[in-house]
């Protein structure tokens, strides 16, 4: 457990704890074991523990303001809206297209990772908010989806 050297009266001494079981402990003096009873219960050492408090984006203006649509809320117009701060590699539709629901409809690079953005609805693509190398922040629309 724990090593110590001591100086007694000119002496020195090596001691390591090596084990420690309420009041009794092991101890190790110049290779010699004892058993010391020690007069007080020694408490064990506990790591503390960290609290953080929650933190909220910059980019949030409100916290409540859900960033997307709810699947199962009211189908038709709605706005896409970016999950995360990045770049748009890939646009797959245009305006006018028809989307169904889980259609691909982008590719953002995110974090040095491409994610895939998913139409939440079905409806038509009314405009298009972004374009191929655009850098978008988290929460911005990236396509308006209207029936």
């Amino acid at each position: 457990m724990k090593r110590f050297k001591f100086t007694i009266n000119g002496n020195i001494y090596d001691v390591e704890i090596q084990n420690i079981d309420g009041n009794l402990a092991d101890v190790e003096v110049n290779g010699t074991t004892y058993k010391v009873e020690v007069d007080k219960q020694i408490q064990a050492t506990k790591t503390p523990r960290l609290v953080r408090s929650m933190s909220v984006p910059s980019t949030d203006s409100l916290p409540s303001t859900a960033k997307f649509a709810n699947p199962s809320g009211p189908k038709g117009a709605g706005n896409i809206k970016s999950p995360l701060p990045g770049v748009i590699l890939e646009v797959y539709v245009r305006e006018g297209d028809s989307v169904k629901m889980g259609q691909k409809l982008l590719m953002l690079e995110a974090m040095k990772m491409e994610n895939n953005i998913n139409a939440d609805k079905e409806g038509h693509v009314v405009s298009l908010k972004v374009g191929k190398g655009d850098s978008v922040m988290e929460g911005d629309v990236l396509i308006v989806i209207g029936d």
